[in-house]
């Protein structure tokens, strides 16, 4: 029943794409992810069978969607040139027909209620608090400040040098640091349940979203990297910078994804 509800509530959330397609997968995302959070604060605070840390949780999930759901609102709106190359990057849904709009609906939805599932079903399951899932809410904290941070970077460094590449602060890890903050995130959310979890349908869905959000961002990795091999193609730093800096994982010498046709993007 609260994995249905949190889905229906996705589903109510990313209805934002119909407006603009690109908004199932950006806006309708964080957003989702926040109202997730607040459903579960409310439906099982109201109940009583919240703990301190699922509580945690909870609350980070809704500082995680309203930050990056208002991170691109912002962007979308104030920048011309990022909305220039998502329409380029994303079909912007003038030639998407109804019924693989709504597919992208509901499959988004779906992804969106399968990534928060591991803090639904310890709360569904009234699991109470162990070592996993206080491990799992501290690396899921230590996620959100990683990509949080990755975005003011570069933020700050565009507003200086909007023609450059960022290659500062944590950029200097990886080429895709905000990334790389989304895949710690949900992973933390992950682990926090595998204590927990019961039965094939619930490890179905938590094993399922995990898998998609990290498939989806090393596919933006992807798209990220096309993007700036045309960008600096006659760049010499932008080279050297490719060539030493993992574009995802850091200490792990995978520099690039170009050729990984099968991710997304």
């Amino acid at each position: 029943m609260a994995f249905l509800i949190v889905f229906i509530v996705a589903l109510a959330i990313s209805a934002v794409g119909f407006h603009r397609y690109i908004w199932f997968i950006s806006i309708g995302y964080g957003f989702s992810i926040a109202g997730i959070g607040a459903t579960l604060l409310i439906y099982f605070g109201l109940r009583g069978g919240l703990t301190t840390v699922t509580a945690v949780m909870a609350a980070l999930l809704i500082v995680y969607g309203l930050r990056l759901g208002g991170y691109l609102l912002i962007r979308e709106y104030r920048s011309s040139s990022y909305r220039q190359v998502m329409q380029q990057a994303i079909d912007n849904g003038s030639q998407v027909k109804l019924p693989l709009k709504l597919l992208t609906w509901v499959g988004c939805a779906l992804l969106y209620a399968c990534e928060a599932s591991p803090i639904v079903f310890r709360l569904q399951n009234h699991a109470g608090t162990d070592a996993v899932a206080i491990t799992g809410a501290a690396i899921m904290a230590a996620g959100i400040i990683l990509e949080s941070t990755a975005d003011l970077t570069k933020n700050r460094f565009k507003q200086q040098h909007p023609h450059d590449l960022c290659d500062v602060g944590l950029f200097r890890l990886v080429r895709c640091p905000n990334y790389l903050g989304e895949i710690i995130t949900w992973t933390g959310v992950f682990i926090s349940g595998v204590t927990i979890l019961n039965g094939v349908w619930q490890w179905i869905a938590a094993i399922g979203g995990y898998l998609c959000i990290c498939w989806i961002m090393f596919g933006g990795a992807r798209r990220l990297e096309l993007r700036q091999n045309k960008e600096y193609a006659d760049d010499p730093h932008y080279r050297r910078y490719a060539e030493h800096t993992p574009i995802l994982i850091p200490f792990i010498p995978l520099r690039s994804l170009s050729n990984a046709k099968w991710l997304i993007g």
